[in-house]
């Protein structure tokens, strides 16, 4: 289901409406309203949306190269006056006094936000799924995840309610929505962007903020406009990023997980149909197999099992009242599941830091990596719900998310792209691909010349 008709939005990118509002072919209250109607079209069904503010009566002052263009906060994310929630059920969230660091960063840019989107609980979850409120739906097909754990940005973008939204990746968390939902999703080099104050206090930060979009360009707008608010003087600029580049790259690619998850048959031709894009339009393309520690899969789980330890533990600066009895079963199963590994706590991190020797490796003679997303294509809603006993949840997590935590835990770059190839339910598959870091500029001349090549199918094309 879609929310595209003729109103302000039309079919605009986030770049097309603002062009459209700067020349004053439609007013930013005007396109406030109708980006809320379509909210409310789609939200019966989708259930993408915690928090609704009213659209503005009268354009507010906006500057900014996306200045007017409609957008959503993701709810692990303070915006003042809007209570942060983070998908949990395991306390009653109080109303934020200030703006997050990120958040000033993204309205830097010039959008008008109109609310919050739903997360799976602390963005733990490959799905956006809960065991009592109704899970996000795929547009594409509703019965089906949307992804996570950005599921709730990524269904409005999808279904046409607003053409861009914020995600944040903790382990593939902008990746794996914008694979399922067919859209485009960078997760930044570390640092790129104004980060969680949180997550720069953990002995490894494997959290970035961004957003997703239905067009590069709208990504390479939106990180351009937030470079404009900060730039990282450690890292090479990007600035704006237009089109491909003449540049021909040396890309490796793979196809199974380096730690022995095999992909499925969609998912596989997915990737080597865009080996053979990549090699009509002259790029030298090679397998690879980089040489990750077998050991990382567990090593990530035990680090993730730390964060649900640490929000249970310190639960109550979100929430008076919170109680981690009443987080989900997988925040529940991976917290005890750290609990009784603990003391392997420092060995863990120090083989989680060494990843990056490793990954630094495979990039040797070449300038990106080309792999799936997500071992499988997106699975019907219930498979990865958080009522499934968690041994059983945990087998399907680790079989389904194989590919994107290691970028998070270097820090590098990565970005999902739609590719042709689609699921006999009409859901859309998304490929991947990872650059050394700060190379985002590379990375998205290379999206640009793979949707100039064969453009991203949209929903309301189907």
């Amino acid at each position: 289901m879609h929310a595209f008709r003729d109103d302000a939005l039309g079919e605009h990118d986030a770049v097309g409406l603002a062009e459209a509002l700067r020349r004053g072919e439609v007013g930013a209250a005007e396109v406030a309203r109708d980006a809320a109607a379509r909210v409310r079209e789609v939200e019966e069904r989708l259930r993408a949306v915690h928090t609704f503010l009213d659209a503005p009566a009268a354009a507010p002052p906006a500057s900014g190269p996306l200045a007017g263009v409609p957008t959503f906060v993701k709810d692990n994310t303070d915006y003042q006056g809007l209570a942060t929630g983070h998908g949990s059920a395991a306390f009653t969230p109080r109303p934020a006094r200030r703006h997050a660091p990120f958040t000033r960063q993204l309205l830097s840019t010039g959008v008008t936000v109109l609310g919050k989107t739903r997360l799976p609980e602390f963005g733990f979850s490959p799905t956006t799924e809960y065991e009592d409120a109704p899970p996000v739906r795929n547009p594409w097909n509703t019965g089906h995840s949307a992804g996570g754990s950005s599921g709730g940005a990524a269904a409005l973008v999808a279904a046409g309610a607003v053409p861009i939204a914020h995600a944040n990746d903790g382990g593939g968390s902008i990746r794996i929505p914008a694979a399922a939902c067919g859209l485009v999703g960078l997760k930044p080099t570390r640092g790129r962007l104004v980060g969680n104050e949180q997550s720069r206090r953990l002995p490894v930060d494997i959290v970035c903020e961004g957003v997703v979009s239905r067009s590069v360009r709208d990504t390479a707008a939106f990180l351009a406009a937030a470079e404009t608010y900060r730039r990282n003087p450690a890292l090479p600029p990007v600035g704006l990023v237009e089109g491909p580049s003449e540049r021909r790259l040396r890309v490796g690619f793979l196809l199974d997980s380096p730690n022995g998850v095999p992909c499925d048959p969609t998912t596989r031709a997915a990737v080597t149909e865009t080996v053979a894009t990549l090699e009509r339009l002259g790029h030298t393309v090679e397998p690879v197999t980089p040489a990750i520690d077998p050991r990382f899969t567990d090593d990530f789980l035990t680090y993730w099992g730390l964060l649900s330890f640490l929000l249970g533990a310190t639960g109550r600066t979100l929430g008076a009242d919170f109680d981690r009895r009443r987080m989900d079963g997988l925040s529940r199963g991976l917290r005890e599941t750290y609990v009784g590994n603990w003391r392997s706590t420092p060995t863990v991190l120090r083989r989680l830091r060494r990843t990056e020797v490793a990954y630094a490796a495979a990039f040797r003679g070449l300038d990106v990596l080309l792999s799936p997303v997500l071992a499988h294509t997106t699975p019907p809603l219930g498979h990865l719900a958080p009522s499934v006993p968690y041994p059983d949840l945990l087998a399907r997590i680790l079989a389904y998310v194989a590919f994107t935590p290691v970028d998070n835990v270097v820090g590098t770059p990565s970005i999902s792209l739609p590719s042709p190839v689609t699921t006999g339910e009409g859901l859309p598959v998304g490929v991947m691909f990872a650059g050394r870091p700060g190379s985002e500029r590379t990375l998205l001349e290379l999206a640009f010349a793979l949707e100039a090549d064969r453009p991203f199918r949209r929903l309301h094309d189907v």
